[in-house]
């Protein structure tokens, strides 16, 4: 089992879980692109930054974003507008309420804007990590087949410590959530939320 002695060492990754994602004015819910299992996330997690906080360790939040170019118009890669074509402007903006981690969940200590799966690709993640000592990295959000495994993989690579709470994670499809839990386990420790707390009050 990982060592969790060192409270101050560990972050708590909150993938993606952005307004846009999951609130009922958010361009996710407004395009039909919807599933219990997300909603369900920001219940399940916050018990886990509760908790993470207490111990003195650091919530980390990741922004999808869509950065936008002239007339504001977002710069959307072509395989996500196949795969997502209600995505317009203003949608997952920077400093917008899409953009912004949901209410539940806030404050983050760290935020970090992304604009593909991984949140290590073209971003500051790393340097930021490193400069707050922070060497392992437990993981909750969406979606476990995108922006959790992409970042726990590139997290693994750079010999992060990583966990992944398999409960405080979901995508779009419960058997790919599944699928995508047993691939990780070569990769990370698999937890519930209520074992990761456990284990970290017993520290």
């Amino acid at each position: 089992m990982i060592d969790l002695s060192r409270p101050q060492s560990v972050g708590l990754f909150i993938v993606d879980l952005q307004n846009d994602f999951l609130h009922p004015e958010g361009a996710y819910a407004k395009g039909g692109a919807t599933a219990p299992a997300i909603a369900a996330l920001p219940a399940r997690v916050k018990p886990v930054a509760d908790a993470v906080r207490a111990a003195g360790g650091w919530v980390i939040s990741t922004h999808f974003t869509l950065v936008p170019g002239k007339g504001g118009e977002p710069f959307i890669s072509p395989h996500l507008k196949t795969l997502r074509p209600f995505l317009r402007k203003g949608h997952f903006a920077p400093g917008s309420f899409g953009h912004a981690l949901v209410d539940e969940l806030q404050p983050a200590d760290l935020s970090i804007e992304k604009i593909a799966y991984s949140a290590f690709y073209m971003t500051r993640m790393e340097w930021v990590l490193r400069k707050a000592g922070i060497d392992t990295l437990v993981f909750t959000g969406i979606v476990t087949n995108g922006g959790v495994a992409s970042t726990l993989r590139d997290a693994h690579v750079r010999d992060f410590h990583c966990i992944l709470l398999e409960d405080g994670c979901a995508a779009f499809s419960d058997d790919v959530h599944r699928t995508n839990v047993a691939t990780l386990r070569s990769v990370a420790e698999v937890m519930t939320c209520a074992d990761f707390i456990a284990a970290l009050k017993a520290r």
